[in-house]
């Protein structure tokens, strides 16, 4: 899978609410993905800092992709448990998301995530999340 591969099955598939993020997907490989979210206003919240639901919805994505590069074709992934550890305000132009698969079985597949400013490089969150494949 491409980052463009990655991107359509973002407009293909996923909500619109997950899309009005603009997340933006910079590296795809076999079982990791790189997703970048611009910090725009309409996800800061009171203090100047990035809205942990943003956050969340971010990791659950890019872990979603990272499950489909593993799979290398598109398959129907629900979250069956999502956990997410907020470690530090995040702010800047854009948090990245690196999301990898650490276990992917027949029926369900296990991943995390870090979140990191982009401008900084500091750790802002991290997320493991566990997926029924449908």
């Amino acid at each position: 899978m491409t980052p463009q591969d990655a991107h359509d099955l973002l407009e293909q598939y996923f909500a619109d609410w997950v899309r009005a993020l603009d997340p933006v997907v910079e590296e795809v490989g076999k079982d990791h993905v790189l997703v970048r979210m611009p910090l725009a206003p309409k996800l800061i919240r009171v203090g100047g800092i990035v809205s942990g639901q943003a956050l969340a919805a971010l990791a659950d994505t890019a872990m979603v992709l990272a499950a489909l590069a593993d799979a290398g074709t598109f398959r129907a992934f629900a979250t069956t448990d999502l956990h997410t550890q907020f470690l530090r305000p995040g702010t800047g132009s854009a948090i990245l998301c690196r999301a990898s698969v650490v276990r992917a079985g027949k029926a369900l597949v296990f991943t995390r995530a870090e979140m990191s400013e982009a401008d900084s490089g500091k750790l802002v969150a991290t997320a493991t999340a566990s997926f029924y494949a449908a």
